[in-house]
């Protein structure tokens, strides 16, 4: 994400593995509503945002950063989670928050946020937001809408202008286009 290139494996994984995990936490029997729950439905609605801007509207404008904020924070809960579990059942750091809201912790859990938030920023600027192709300054028309002596698609000659529609786009043999339902 930070370097605006799109990994089409490594993405389906993450997001797979991302929302079995958060399902797989709701195997377990449960008679009240726990934070674990909690956590599980907020990464479950995140990740149907997600998949939504990827995969439906294939990250085209606004959501590029809607996927890149919400996939992020789908990781950030994932990886809050671990430190969540690794101060509760690993032998050295639990001595250290045996409750979970001793500063050891508290200073793992800031320290993880500032990590994602600076990730988030770094990667949903608009810079990376936007392919380097269309960072390149475009070219301006060719006179007469010739390209190398064959007649261009959607010239501007004075053949093609029409006063309600002054750029209207032609096909080489002078017709409209089509509408392709």
């Amino acid at each position: 994400m930070l370097g605006a290139q799109r990994m089409p494996g490594w993405t389906a994984l993450f997001l797979a593995t991302t929302v079995l995990t958060s399902v797989t936490g709701f195997m377990f029997p449960a008679t009240t509503v726990t934070p674990a729950a909690i956590f599980g439905a907020i990464s479950l609605a995140v990740l149907a945002v997600a998949l939504l801007a990827l995969y439906v509207f294939q990250a085209n404008g606004a959501w590029r950063w809607i996927y890149v904020v919400t996939a992020l924070f789908a990781l950030y809960l994932n990886v809050f989670v671990l430190v969540v579990q690794a101060f509760q059942k690993i032998a050295f750091l639990h001595p250290l928050a045996p409750n979970g809201s001793e500063p050891p912790f508290l200073v793992a859990q800031t320290i993880l946020l500032l990590t994602f938030l600076w990730l988030e920023f770094g990667s949903s600027s608009p810079k990376a937001a936007i392919p380097m192709a269309a960072r390149l300054p475009s070219t301006p028309p060719t006179p007469r809408g010739r390209l190398c002596g064959a007649k261009a698609r959607g010239s501007t000659s004075p053949r093609n202008l029409r006063p309600d529609r002054p750029y209207l786009k032609t096909t080489a043999l002078g017709r409209p286009p089509t509408k392709n339902l």
